[in-house]
C-alpha cells in the first residue's frame, strides 16, 4: 500500500490506538475482540465504499476532527463494539492525502486484527499457508480467476463463489482475509491479492516468504536444507511456499521480495540463448 508520508503518520497512529485498545481486552476476550473488531471494520469499509459522499466527509481536513468524529458516532453508535468506534474516531480524526487512504488503512487495520485473532489461537502458520495454496488455486484455474477479478460481475457474486469454494475448507479467518480482498479488487489480480495477504500473515510472525517453483515435487529433507540455506542468508526465517512447475526442465526457481534467483534448467537455457545471439 503506498501512501504519501501524510496518510502514513495517520496510519501510524491510528495502528497505534488499535494496537493498544486491542491489547486492553482481557485475556479470555482477545481473540474474539481482534475477530469482532476486524470484521467490523470490513464491514465499515463497505459501506463506506458504496458512498462516495459520506467517506470524503470523514476525511474531509477542512471540516474539525471533532466533527468527523462526532458523525462516526452518529453513523455507527450502537451497530460496532466500543474497540471498533474508538478506532474508527481515531481514524476519521486524523488528516489523509486522499479519502482512498483512510479507507485502503481501515482494511489494513481490518486484516492486523484478524491476523492478531489467528495468532491468538496459534494459527497463523495455518492461515498463512492456506492463503498461499488458495492463491495457486486461483492462478492455475483461468476461468475461477477470471470470475473473480470480472469489474463487471456483482461483488456480492464474487463473495459467494469465493465463500462456496472455502466452506469448511480453511479456517474462518482465511476465509474473512480472502473474500474481503476478493471484493475490494480493482487492478491487482486475485492470486496477487492472496499471496500478499499470505506475505502479510508471514510478516506478522517476522519471517521473510520464498516463492519457490520446483521443476519436480521437493523431499522432506530438501526442503529443509533449502529452508536452512535461505534463512542463513536472509538472516530471518523463511517461509518456503513450493509449487511444480514441470516447465523448468530440472532446477528451482526462488523469489524473495524483488530478488529471483533462478537455478532452473529453463533459466540456464535463456541465457545461453541470450549469449549466442
Amino acid at each position: 500500500m503506498t501512501m504519501y508520508a501524510t496518510s502514513r503518520e495517520a496510519l501510524a497512529r491510528t495502528r497505534s490506538v488499535a494496537n493498544d485498545a486491542l491489547g486492553s481486552a482481557s485475556a479470555g476476550e482477545a481473540t474474539a475482540s481482534a475477530a469482532q473488531t476486524g470484521a467490523e471494520l470490513f464491514a465499515v469499509v463497505e459501506t463506506l465504499d458504496g458512498q462516495r459522499t459520506l467517506r470524503t466527509a470523514l476525511a474531509d481536513a477542512s471540516v474539525s476532527a471533532s466533527r468527523r468524529s462526532a458523525l462516526v458516532e452518529e453513523l455507527f453508535a450502537g451497530q460496532v463494539s466500543g474497540i471498533t468506534a474508538q478506532i474508527l474516531k481515531s481514524a476519521v480524526s486524523e488528516s489523509w492525502s486522499k479519502a482512498s487512504d483512510l479507507l485502503n488503512s481501515l482494511v489494513e487495520l481490518g486484516r492486523e486484527a484478524l491476523l492478531r485473532a489467528a495468532a491468538d489461537q496459534d494459527q497463523l502458520d495455518t492461515v498463512e499457508d492456506e492463503l498461499f495454496r488458495l492463491g495457486r488455486i486461483v492462478a492455475a484455474n483461468p476461468s475461477l480467476e477470471q470470475a473473480l477479478s470480472d469489474l463487471g460481475k456483482p461483488v456480492q457474486a464474487k463473495r459467494e463463489l469465493l465463500g462456496r469454494l472455502l466452506y469448511g475448507k480453511v479456517t474462518a479467518v482465511t476465509e474473512a482475509l480472502a473474500i474481503q480482498a476478493i471484493s475490494r479488487l480493482r487492478t491487482t489480480a486475485p492470486a496477487d491479492a492472496l499471496d500478499a495477504l499470505a506475505g502479510q500473515a508471514a510478516q506478522v510472525r517476522d519471517r521473510a516468504v520464498a516463492h519457490v517453483r520446483s521443476a519436480a515435487p521437493l523431499s522432506d529433507s530438501q526442503l529443509e536444507k533449502l529452508t536452512a540455506t535461505l534463512t542463513r542468508t536472509y538472516g530471518k526465517p523463511v517461509t518456503v511456499h513450493v509449487e511444480v512447475d514441470t516447465e523448468l526442465l530440472s532446477g528451482l526457481v526462488v523469489r524473495i521480495g524483488d530478488e529471483v534467483i533462478d537455478g532452473s534448467g529453463a533459466g540456464r537455457l535463456a541465457a545461453l540463448r541470450k549469449t549466442l545471439k
